[in-house]
């Protein structure tokens, strides 16, 4: 581990705590239904968890200075460590006040740790292709936990069945590999602690009408998209009569593909046009919503699902990071984990509209989605508009 880069040994950290976001992610809500929760109260609880994440993150970023992200990162996975164990113990218990207390600290851990790795990065390296390792690693590796937790549940292995409950037991462990490898992490004092305090972040982003903008965008994207896909693995398993584990399979191929186009298309297929971009990333999901809310029709349904999913982390560079990669060094920290909030803050309101919308049917998810993708649209066109008239463009 000394001989790596301390970047890439802050990247090797989320690659082990990625897949444990993603081996337990994937069978958290089918855990819960196990547990006899209602999908309304899986979506409220969720919901809730996600909510309150904006406000750790909001205190992370007032109270958490540069050079003590490290221990408070170990900090964080500890909590998150104890808490997935006492889930573990949890189970079949009945106690569902415990379980969602324990849920909700679940998604609060895991959100302020997601939202913290990149500002512990700029204490080491700052520059675009760091940003892209550190997203595309985050993608990958959960990616790989859909894939452990898709080859062992249901199977029977050294006499032991894999359950819901043993697929969290394996996510614990990687989890605490995780904690051992951030522990030997050595990340010295950054130099810019007090340039990031110097001036109030939301000043700054309201002088700029672009910044303004891209907040909003940001609010509203992530609530369309929860709204659709805010309960996936239910979604497979009670709507579309998927297996756990055809769903699992199913969501880590479409994973997987989605991870490769993001690639291809940053290096390939980025059109020269920026609308034409926008278009194929929200305009051709926007038109399969519809199509799935008139139809009303599994498989038109799926098709959507199938589309929105291998296009979500493609073309990144148009949507997002320019509006990034624009904003002064001396905001940078503040600003990530700003966005961050919106982010979450967005996702917390459109998965408590899917619980709603899934109790009265399907087809209603992908209709109101498209009610909020209508904003989203409108939102990305303009602002290409105030980028194409702005001076000194930073593509």
């Amino acid at each position: 581990m000394s001989k790596l880069k301390k970047e890439n040994q802050i990247l090797v950290m989320l690659a082990f705590f990625s897949i444990s976001v993603g081996l337990w992610g994937n069978f958290r809500q089918l855990w819960l239904e196990a547990n006899n929760f209602s999908v309304t109260g899986i979506s409220n609880i969720i919901s809730i968890g996600t909510f309150i994440s904006v406000l750790g993150i909001m205190l992370v970023g007032k109270y958490i200075k540069t050079d003590k992200l490290k221990s408070f990162i170990t900090f964080t996975l500890l909590v998150k460590f104890f808490n997935m164990l006492m889930l573990l113990k949890l189970n079949n218990s009945s106690n569902t006040i415990s379980i969602n207390i324990s849920i909700a600290i679940d998604v609060l851990t895991e959100y302020i740790i997601i939202s913290s790795i990149y500002p512990l990065i700029t204490t080491i390296l700052k520059n675009n292709t760091i940003y892209s390792k550190r997203k595309l690693t985050e993608y990958l590796f959960r990616d790989v936990g859909v894939l452990i937790g898709g080859m062992l549940i249901g199977k029977t292995i050294i006499g032991i069945f894999v359950n819901y409950n043993i697929c969290l037991f394996i996510s614990i462990i990687f989890l605490g590999i995780a904690i051992i490898t951030n522990v030997n992490l050595r990340v010295e004092k950054s130099n810019d602690i007090k340039k990031e305090k110097e001036k109030p972040l939301i000043k700054y982003i309201l002088k700029s009408k672009i910044q303004v903008i891209y907040i909003i965008y940001t609010f509203i994207g992530n609530i369309a998209m929860s709204t659709a896909l805010g309960l996936k693995m239910l979604t497979f398993t009670n709507y579309l009569g998927f297996s756990v584990s055809n769903a699992t399979n199913y969501l880590l191929i479409i994973g997987l593909i989605a991870d490769l186009i993001g690639i291809l298309a940053l290096k390939y297929l980025t059109p020269k046009n920026d609308y034409v971009t926008i278009t194929i990333k929200f305009g051709i999901r926007f038109i399969a919503y519809i199509i799935a809310f008139l139809s009303n029709n599994v498989l038109i349904t799926l098709i959507a699902i199938t589309w929105s999913l291998l296009i979500s982390t493609a073309y990144e560079n148009i949507c997002d990071g320019y509006y990034i990669n624009r904003v002064e060094n001396e905001y940078q920290l503040r600003y990530t984990n700003f966005r961050y909030i919106i982010k979450f803050l967005g996702e917390s309101v459109g998965v408590f509209l899917c619980g709603i919308m899934y109790e009265i049917g399907l087809k209603y998810m992908f209709g109101l989605s498209a009610m909020f993708m209508i904003l989203q649209i409108g939102l990305a066109y303009y602002l290409i508009n105030l980028r194409q008239k702005e001076k000194g463009n930073y593509m």
